[in-house]
């Protein structure tokens, strides 16, 4: 009995003690990160050369410039609209997906089609999406659109159902004893369980995209990352800097936004008592919003 009182003490002393498998895989991590540094020609030399390359390059970029504004709104108002397209689409088309993927609702003929459509819209970058629907529809925003509402469905599909497979199936057999409709056992069994988790899911994805928006506007999908692209290429480093801080600008925005929501959906805050509040109340973030 002492004896097993020693280990039990030894054990809860050490709590996140190791094995040696688990310490010989962290070791062998290692060593291979050093491998693969030596193989992709870091230097000391090359860290000194970018310091001195970033600083001259910042120095650029100030200050901002605010010619050619009417070009910089344009691109803007286009990259929202991508965003909210996009993010719109892939939450409406990511609803029935997920839907037929939860494994613990979904018999597997129905689970696995779902899943692996999920799967297909994330093995790859939006950027390569959008090159893709470039190609066949063409430049401008709607290539932009189709390649955020792809990313969206591989994103918010796969949380939506794990979500959903996370519930608590007691509400759902009780639903179903009353003579529920399968519709009816979705709307007053399920979703209340997870519509908190949505709100942050749909939020987290709107912001994503207007990032994303960016991205794909440098290969021909619209928005402003065109506008940035040929800045770029014109050494317009002042305007770089002008388009960079409206980005950021729009992102801090988004996420007030996202608060506003939440805090409406979520909280029951009226409209107009949120805005007399004036941000000085702290609401609560849904489960879904570390993701």
């Amino acid at each position: 009995m002492a004896g097993v009182n020693a280990a039990t003490t030894e054990k809860q002393a050490q709590p996140f003690a190791l094995s040696w498998r688990a310490k010989a895989g962290l070791i062998a991590v290692l060593v291979y990160a050093i491998y693969a540094a030596s193989q992709l020609g870091f230097s000391w030399e090359r860290f000194e050369a970018g310091w001195e390359l970033g600083a001259r390059f910042i120095g650029r970029l100030f200050p901002p410039s605010i010619e050619r504004l009417n070009i910089l709104w344009q691109g803007i108002a286009e990259s929202l609209e991508i965003a909210i397209l996009a993010s719109t689409l892939g939450i409406l088309l990511s609803l029935p997906i997920s839907l037929l993927g939860a494994r613990n609702l979904m018999p597997a003929w129905a689970t696995w089609p779902s899943r692996a459509i999920v799967a297909l819209c994330r093995a790859l970058h939006p950027v390569i999406v959008a090159i893709i629907f470039v190609k066949a529809v063409g430049f401008g925003a709607l290539a932009g659109v189709l390649a955020l509402t792809v990313a969206s469905i591989g994103f918010i599909g796969k949380l939506f159902t794990e979500a959903i497979e996370e519930i608590s199936l007691k509400q759902v057999e009780a639903v179903r004893a009353s003579g529920a409709s399968f519709a009816n056992v979705i709307i007053f069994a399920v979703m209340p369980q997870v519509f908190a988790r949505f709100v942050g899911f749909a939020t987290y994805q709107l912001d994503s995209n207007l990032r994303n928006s960016t991205m794909v506007g440098i290969v021909g999908a619209g928005g402003i990352g065109g506008t940035l692209f040929s800045a770029f290429q014109r050494f317009d480093y002042d305007f770089v800097c002008t388009i960079l801080l409206t980005i950021i600008a729009i992102i801090l925005m988004g996420e007030l936004l996202a608060r506003m929501i939440r805090a409406v959906l979520l909280d029951n805050v009226s409209l107009g008592e949120l805005l007399r509040r004036r941000g000085k109340t702290t609401f609560r973030a849904p489960a879904g919003d570390d993701v």
